[in-house]
């Protein structure tokens, strides 16, 4: 397993004082954590992304990918009706195939569970995660915004169908599965009909479901028959999921929806963009309302350092809100220095009773530290 090289004691300290400085709990969290409880919430392709080990009675569990899920459990099982939670330490993660990444680093971070003032709240969260990155001492930060409820307030301004728009939503983090939910439904087409295995591989671009396919194959001793490879298996999965009739868009709707997806400006901007494409619909001017107290709580940030960008959503499916990353142009996009959001609905999933807000971020110091001496 590859870890992150050390960072400096100076340097990490610096990091961690923007969160000592909220006064939370210590969150102690385990390291094993049941790997179902993942592939629940963000689906089976995030398997490959993880480490996986098994328990004594054959369990499956995988190393914590990092500690949102943790904080969550431990506050529900503290019985409180409201909490915030600090942790430090390794997080795990497979790094894709073809780079460098290393597999164990360290995070810093914070969760908070409360009611109230939910805009202000999810701009201190950004903030802070701003202040930690830039204790690292990199100078090239960016704060990349988006907001996973927006997306849903704008496709019912459209009368979008519920079937419809939960199925855009369910791939808002897949820009390539996005574009095809959105075409299919506009030629009235889904998916529904397929098994449980054709849904599985359908979640993946061709070429990946045909390699599970053929590991599937190998793992299970098959010897497939008819002639057909696994990536002609594969395409007529496609094809005749494609064949089912379903709730659809019309075209001005999917044009619409285009045109929202297309925005990405500096935060201001891009909600007068969105306010032009809703009109006067009231929901959306609510929204944006909200979204204008929240860039409130970011002033400290340079305007030209921030965009709000309405196709911004991360991989792991439990974020129903507002979210953001702090990036670093040295280390581009897929490296984050910072990220986090709110995810509300994610403590009913998890079987609480009782609903409060949830909002958090984490900082990788390794990503923060620019490599200098210190």
């Amino acid at each position: 397993m590859r870890l992150e090289p050390a960072v400096p004691a100076k340097v990490l300290s610096a990091v961690r004082a923007a969160f000592e400085a909220v006064g939370a709990s210590p969150l102690d969290s385990p390291v094993a954590e049941p790997l179902s409880l993942y592939l629940d919430l963000a689906g089976e392709a995030l398997r490959e992304r993880l480490f996986l080990v098994q328990g004594p009675s054959r369990e499956e569990f995988c190393l914590r990918p990092d500690f949102t899920l943790g904080a969550a459990l431990a506050h529900i099982a503290s019985g409180a009706p409201s909490g915030s939670y600090f942790y430090e330490g390794p997080a795990f993660r497979v790094a894709p195939t073809g780079t460098d990444r290393p597999e164990q680093f360290l995070q810093i971070g914070l969760e908070t569970y409360q009611g109230g003032d939910a805009p202000a709240a999810d701009g201190a969260m950004a903030a802070l995660a701003w202040r930690s990155a830039s204790a690292g001492g990199r100078d090239d930060l960016t704060l990349m915004l988006g907001d996973v409820s927006l997306f849903g307030v704008f496709l019912n301004s459209l009368g979008v169908s519920s079937g419809v728009a939960g199925r855009l939503h369910a791939t808002l983090s897949r820009p390539w599965r996005l574009a095809r939910t959105l075409d299919a439904a506009l030629e009235g087409v889904a998916r529904a009909g397929a098994g449980s295995l054709a849904s599985l591989l359908l979640d993946l671009q061709e070429s990946q479901a045909a390699a599970a396919l053929e590991e599937i194959w190998a793992l299970a001793g098959v010897e497939p028959v008819g002639g057909r490879s696994a990536g002609e298996i594969v395409h007529r999965l496609a094809s005749r999921a494609a064949a089912v009739e379903a709730p659809r868009l019309d075209p001005e709707q999917h044009a619409m929806i285009g045109r929202y997806l297309a925005i990405s400006e500096e935060p201001h901007k891009a909600l007068d963009a969105v306010a032009e494409l809703a009109g006067a619909d009231a929901a959306v001017g609510a929204a944006l309302e909200a979204w204008r107290r929240r860039l409130a709580a970011l002033s400290e940030i340079p305007a030209d350092r921030m965009r709000l960008s309405t196709a911004f959503a991360r991989g792991f499916g439990y974020y129903d809100g507002v979210l953001f990353e702090v990036r670093s142009r040295g280390l581009g996009d897929d490296e984050p220095v910072a990220a986090g959001g709110r995810y509300d609905g994610l403590l009913a999933r998890l079987g609480a009773k009782l609903s409060t807000g949830a909002v958090g971020c984490m900082v990788r110091p390794g990503r923060a530290w620019n490599g200098s001496p210190s």
